[in-house]
């Protein structure tokens, strides 16, 4: 490309970013940006990784907001001839457009190949900021040549907490006493569940969820591992989103699709999960064998792609509500428990519990989760389960999250919490 045209698109696009700011609502997301600030300031880069379309570009813009940095957005179509050897005549259209400059942000730069060498470069003089939707971003090449010089962060879907921000419900400690406050609350929370969390969704509504997932299966899976049946995939990614909170093995799997190496079952399921389409929760075991044979959960990372491509809220919002808990799991994960591990917990005589978060060594917490919104409406095999993975893990934070009851009981000496999904979102 020529150096004119490399500065038109970097001007072009700083314009758009520019009405997007002025024309559309932006708030801030409730990860700690100083935090990851203080990761760039040694020769390191900072990676910003998430499902397409969550907010990367625009959170990166915000770490560095009230700094000078050049931007570049690849994931787009004037930049289609470029190639490796232009990446000197980028760096030369910073420095004429802006002059020196120390902060950088290369957005989807995985479509140029030979990138990673650019950005290694960069980060030695430069505080550098990359930002992709494919955990392979970190593979290969970067990896081999960054070990130990990068910060990766996982962004997420707006939280519920952000959803109300965005619709412009602020609460204090009070509110949470306040019956009309309550009220208008869940009103946003059933919205929460129908739209879920990408913020194009509020914008254009649901319908816009269909091209999002055609575009995550099309150019961030298919296009990137070369798959050759697209349509047997394209199958299986609606067939696992559908099938979201459900128990699967790779054999079923490939019964189903009648698929005859188990291997492109298991590569399949891999690049749904590098691409934060969906998240595979292991069973819970002391003895790592019997974590790898045993079957896996899965879920889809944003609850609004769900309820548009799989199955309807009102069809099972049990599995809606378990799916938004588990989002929101990973989420405080990434974004203030990185030691978490997140796991399910199934007996020999099929007691399940959801949720099981270990930390360290130790069990932090069981949850079940049950739309319930009275004592009479949970069912007792979820209790004795909670109870007998207490005794099994020596965990004695029990907590089950419902629709509308809470309360706190105790059976056989063992404290159980009961809270509505609402007031756990909001802590």
């Amino acid at each position: 490309m020529e150096l004119e045209e490399i500065k038109r698109v970097i001007i072009a696009q700083k314009e758009e970013i520019k009405e997007k700011f002025e024309k559309t609502k932006i708030i801030e997301r409730e990860t700690n940006k100083n935090k990851l600030r203080k990761y760039l300031l040694a020769p390191n880069m900072l990676v910003i990784l998430g499902i397409r379309r969550c907010g990367k570009s625009i959170f990166s813009l915000q770490i560095f907001e009230g700094m000078k940095y050049g931007y570049i957005n690849f994931d787009d179509e004037r930049l289609a001839e470029f190639t490796t050897k232009d990446f000197d005549k980028l760096l030369q259209s910073f420095y004429e457009l802006y002059g020196e400059i120390e902060h950088i942000i290369l957005d989807e730069p995985h479509n140029i190949e030979g990138w990673e060498l650019f950005a290694n470069r960069l980060r030695r003089t430069k505080k550098v900021i990359i930002t992709g939707s494919n955990s392979r971003l970190l593979s290969g090449e970067l990896a081999s040549r960054l070990t130990g010089r990068y910060i990766d962060f996982i962004l997420f879907p707006f939280s519920f907490r952000e959803f109300l921000h965005y619709n412009d419900v602020i609460l204090s400690k009070e509110d949470f006493y306040s019956t009309k406050k309550i009220a208008v609350v869940k009103k946003n929370l059933n919205d929460h569940l129908k739209v879920g969390g990408l913020p194009e969704a509020y914008l254009f509504g649901k319908e816009i969820l269909v091209r999002i997932f055609s575009d995550i299966v099309e150019k961030d899976i298919i296009k990137r591992m070369k798959i050759k049946k697209k349509s047997i995939f394209k199958e299986s990614a609606k067939y696992l989103i559908s099938n979201s909170g459900s128990e699967l093995t790779l054999s079923k799997l490939k019964n189903i699709f009648e698929i005859k190496d188990l291997h492109t079952i298991k590569d399949w399921i891999n690049g749904m999960e590098e691409a934060y389409l969906i998240k595979i929760i292991n069973r819970f075991s002391p003895k790592l064998k019997e974590q790898f044979i045993a079957p896996k959960k899965v879920y889809c990372t944003d609850i609004g792609i769900v309820n548009t491509i799989g199955f309807k809220l009102s069809q099972d919002i049990g599995r809606i509500i378990e799916n938004l808990v588990t989002v929101e799991l990973l989420r405080r994960k990434s974004y203030w428990f990185n030691d978490w591990e997140i796991y399910y917990w199934k007996d020999y005589q099929q007691r399940e519990v959801d949720f099981v978060i270990k930390e360290g060594l130790n069990i932090k917490q069981l949850i079940q989760v049950t739309y319930a919104s009275g004592k009479d409406e949970i069912e007792k095999r979820e209790i004795k389960a909670l109870l007998k993975a207490s005794e099994q893990l020596k965990c004695k934070d029990l907590l089950v999250i419902t629709w509308d009851y809470e309360d706190e009981v105790k059976i056989k000496n063992k404290k159980i919490v009961f809270k509505p999904l609402w007031r756990w979102l909001l802590e």
